[in-house]
């Protein structure tokens, strides 16, 4: 009886050790990428590192990088939204300067910084300015099994792509060709592009621009180009605003009442839209496109009520345009995009890191900005190189239906056009 229970005291023991030495074992959940293929996460011993939700729990962080709210309002709400919903001990916001074309060095350390928290385990960064890309680059060489998501982002899109896991950007390709087309079916005749130097650039807006004045081509309409002050210069933002409420009336004048307007920077869009209510015009989106971009304080009214609710927001922005005679004069789309694609992209990351998504999945990426716009119709592809004729592996493009305000407001169906093959080779 005593060498029995020996026995069995002996073989418990060794039960105990082979269960504690498991432990050790390497469990990483592997990354699949297109294709179906998987990879292996390098094993750095750094459980906070490797993307194993198993092994993080929910204690890992998320950290979202926009502009300010007077820069970029929506970029700052939706990010705000997503630490709400997710918990501010999870969710880490920054803010960017809004002079940070000055301020590149600063740009740069308020991105890198986010890597400092042992717990970060992706970082998003909308819009994703000068800077992003060496950002990037540093955060790799400190951590490199961080997720590093450019949303919008402002620098060339290869260049950015070679440091980030993936950049998500408006299709300026496909919207150069659907803007000047929903331009064409409102009845309009003239096409005015305002800008600036610096924006123009960037091969997404100069692309994009491209692509509408062979658009206008084909559909008789006369393109032209303006230039307006760049905000981030010393004129500031008060200076470049100025300016435009002062010219629309000019442009107005010269172009007419069945001229569409379209600008490339979000302080423009608010002084643009106050003139074109008051002379005459169409805007069929913006830059960015969104209820809340620049028509609340075109329109003088005060959304604090409806904050959040994308519904009531445009429902309320588009009864103050019919009252003031705008009806079928003025679009968006019916969820910001801005504060989709800040709450979108940090969504999809938290996805991938607890195993659900993948990174590189089209139609996770839209699964998770259909969140935060379960109403609207999206559509996207891979961004193609003009000159090489390559698709990406880890850049989208993406758009929303575009939705013209009136009695009764009406969606133009855009998500659903085929674009012509040609406009996707103009740069």
């Amino acid at each position: 009886m005593k060498r029995l229970t020996s026995l069995l005291l002996a073989l418990a023991m060794v039960f105990a050790l082979a269960a504690c030495g498991g432990g050790n074992t390497n469990t990483t959940t592997p990354v699949q990428q297109d294709g179906g293929s998987t990879t292996e996460p390098e094993d750095t011993g750094d459980t906070a590192d490797t993307g194993d939700a198993s092994a993080a729990g929910s204690d890992y962080h998320i950290g979202i990088i926009t502009g300010s709210v007077s820069q970029s309002e929506d970029d700052r709400r939706g990010a705000e939204a997503f630490q709400a919903e997710i918990g501010e001990d999870r969710v880490k916001l920054a803010i960017y300067p809004d002079n940070f074309t000055e301020e590149l060095e600063t740009t740069i350390q308020t991105i890198v910084n986010m890597s400092d928290d042992p717990d970060m385990k992706a970082i998003i960064v909308n819009q994703s300015i000068p800077g992003t890309t060496e950002a990037f680059r540093q955060i790799k060489e400190r951590r490199p099994n961080i997720l590093c998501i450019a949303g919008e982002a402002h620098e060339d899109l290869p260049e950015i792509g070679s440091a980030a896991d993936l950049v998500c950007n408006n299709d300026f390709v496909s919207r150069g060709y659907l803007i000047i087309r929903t331009a064409h079916e409102l009845g309009c005749d003239t096409f005015v592009h305002i800008s600036f130097p610096r924006h123009m650039a960037y091969e997404t807006m100069s692309r994009r621009a491209a692509i509408m004045k062979a658009a206008c081509e084909d559909f008789g309409m006369e393109f032209v180009l303006e230039t307006a002050p760049d905000p981030t210069t010393d004129v500031g933002i008060p200076g470049a605003q100025a300016y435009i409420l002062e010219k629309v009336p000019e442009w107005v004048g010269q172009y007419g009442e069945n001229a569409a307007y379209f600008c490339t920077n979000d302080a423009h869009t608010e002084p643009l839209l106050k003139q074109l209510m008051e002379y005459g015009g169409y805007f069929i989106e913006a830059d960015l496109p969104s209820p809340l971009m620049g028509y609340p304080g075109a329109l003088g009214i005060d959304l604090t009520e409806e904050a959040g609710d994308f519904a009531k927001i445009l429902a309320k922005v588009e009864s103050s345009i019919n009252e003031k005679g705008g009806a079928g004069r003025f679009g968006t789309w019916a969820y910001s995009y801005g504060y989709t694609l800040s709450a979108g992209l940090a969504r999809h990351a938290m996805n991938v890191i607890d195993g659900v998504s993948e990174l590189h999945d089209m139609d996770d990426i839209a699964s998770a900005l259909q969140v935060y716009s379960p109403e609207a119709e999206w559509n996207g592809s891979s961004y193609t190189n003009a000159t090489t004729g390559v698709k990406s592996d880890n850049t989208f493009l993406v758009y929303q239906d575009t939705y013209i305000m009136g009695d009764p407001g009406y969606y133009m169906g855009s998500a659903q056009v085929e674009v012509p093959e040609k406009y996707f080779t103009i740069s």
